[in-house]
């Protein structure tokens, strides 16, 4: 699947079917998602790190990029896959996207702060953001998040300013990680393009953002973490 189609995913979206991406953490997870008859995917960095035994963020670059690379050959093309590669691991834009693409995905998450959990200058990140843009072409599609509200003062007005600094920059669409669902019309009717919003791993969680306004879904490490919580009761039922 080739990103022109997983762009084109992303359009005509109306309330009542936004785009919900499921995010496998291996490559067995992405199998699940495929057979259930989902369009795409999207890979979360915590979900992964924890599949692979790294807390959230310390996973090596090496092995995030392996871990994606085996995920998109257990899908053999059926559907398209983007992945969540944190803040880019200090790689000069023209090896992130080389590495990226080498993987088989067709999107990554950015994020806008740094390892420390401090925000980054905006305007640099943007200007990072198009070096990303200008390696990549048409080859990437790019959602930049937004950590206003989880690294940040929570501050609406610069959620607003970072999302459109970041479209004005390529990126395809922005994602306000952690917003309240009550700022989402604000962040919509502020922000042009699409907008990704992070659902709790239930049918009306994702019902409700799409209501709200949002274009896109996904979980984070939500779905993993609710499968290793299945998989504890059960053998805490086997060992019982």
């Amino acid at each position: 699947m080739t990103v022109s189609a997983f762009r084109a995913l992303h359009r005509g979206r109306t309330a009542d079917h936004p785009l919900v991406l499921p995010g496998p953490w291996d490559a067995g997870s992405a199998r699940v998602f495929v057979d259930a008859g989902f369009p795409a995917l999207a890979t979360p960095s915590a979900g992964v790190a924890a599949s692979l035994g790294y807390a959230d963020g310390s996973t090596p670059p090496e092995e995030m990029f392996a871990a994606v690379s085996r995920i998109v050959r257990a899908v053999s093309g059926a559907v398209p896959v983007s992945a969540d590669i944190e803040g880019g691991y200090g790689l000069a834009p023209e090896e992130l996207v080389g590495r990226l693409l080498e993987t088989g995905a067709v999107g990554c998450n950015l994020e806008d702060s740094a390892a420390d959990g401090t925000l980054k200058d905006p305007e640099q990140h943007a200007d990072w953001l198009a070096e990303v843009r200008a390696a990549a072409g048409d080859a990437l599609f790019v959602n930049a998040r937004v950590d206003t509200f989880v690294h940040g003062t929570g501050d609406l007005a610069d959620a607003v300013a970072r999302a459109r600094l970041y479209v004005a920059a390529g990126a395809d669409c922005v994602y306000p990680i952690l917003a309240p669902i009550g700022l989402l019309p604000a962040l919509r009717a502020g922000i042009e393009g699409p907008i990704n919003m992070a659902a709790g791993p239930d049918k009306d969680s994702v019902a409700e953002l799409g209501r709200q306004g949002a274009t896109r879904i996904t979980f984070g490490p939500g779905l993993q973490r609710s499968a290793m919580e299945a998989t504890r009761a059960l053998a805490e039922s086997l060992r019982g």
